[in-house]
């Protein structure tokens, strides 16, 4: 005997009202195998669930428009902020600025190497300390850094942080959209396990069984065959 297993997706979920809809809304009322408020429950349902799995995917099409465009200048304050980390280094190794200088932009005064700068939220956080850094050695009437300058660096840092906090907003929209697709489907599955019984129970009389099974379908309705019922099945065909 094949057994119904409900939809795992969304889009199979609509699917599977949208069948139940449109088939009935080829009958009158008196004719509906489905009762009028269930028809009416999923016809409304339908229309609000379609609308979220749009909002979603028109939040996440404009998050990943952004960020391809971010990658770029994500990849440029990167190269001039570390590349301004080494030529300050070798200024300290060429006795040009004071090793304790170090501290003023939050680099360990013994430690020559580039602070990690994979993550964003790293060129974020080192992007504004050798911002500081800088301005406060000149403040303290020591000579600028050149190529690049800081004011270079500046540029392309400004540029990145009004990417990197719009992508911050557009994750946060997208992943409000998602939660709010996410806690229908509950409804969903209840509204289609509703549909599904009532239909099956209309049906319930109708021989042959594969007769009664193609009219499920037609609401619908999903079956699976178990392995050993598909093995018989090609027996008896052949």
């Amino acid at each position: 005997m094949p057994y119904r297993r409900l939809p795992n997706t969304d889009l199979a979920r609509v699917r599977a009202l949208k069948s139940a809809v449109e088939r009935c809304e080829k009958y009158n009322v008196y004719d509906l195998v489905i009762s009028l408020k269930t028809l009416t429950e999923a016809r409304n349902f339908l229309l609000r669930f379609e609308g979220a799995q749009a909002y979603y995917k028109q939040c996440y099409d404009n998050q990943s428009k952004s960020s391809r465009k971010h990658q770029t200048n994500v990849k440029v304050a990167r190269l001039f902020i570390s590349h301004f980390i080494q030529v300050l280094n070798m200024s300290v190794l060429r006795s040009e600025i004071k090793k304790s200088h170090k501290e003023l932009y939050g680099l360990p005064v013994e430690n020559f190497n580039v602070p990690d700068l994979t993550s964003e939220s790293a060129i974020a956080e080192w992007g504004e300390k050798i911002i500081q850094g800088e301005k406060k050695r000149l403040d303290a009437g020591g000579a600028p850094i050149y190529n690049p300058t800081i004011a270079k660096v500046k540029v392309h840092y400004d540029i990145f942080m009004e990417g990197y906090l719009r992508q911050k907003e557009l994750q946060l929209i997208t992943g409000r959209s998602l939660e709010e697709l996410t806690s229908m489907r509950n409804t969903a599955d209840e509204i289609i396990l509703n549909i599904w019984n009532q239909v099956e129970k209309k049906f319930g009389d109708v021989q042959p069984n594969e007769k009664r099974l193609d009219m499920c379908r037609e609401y619908g309705l999903i079956y699976y065959y178990r392995s050993n019922e598909k093995q018989r099945e090609a027996l008896s065909e052949s």
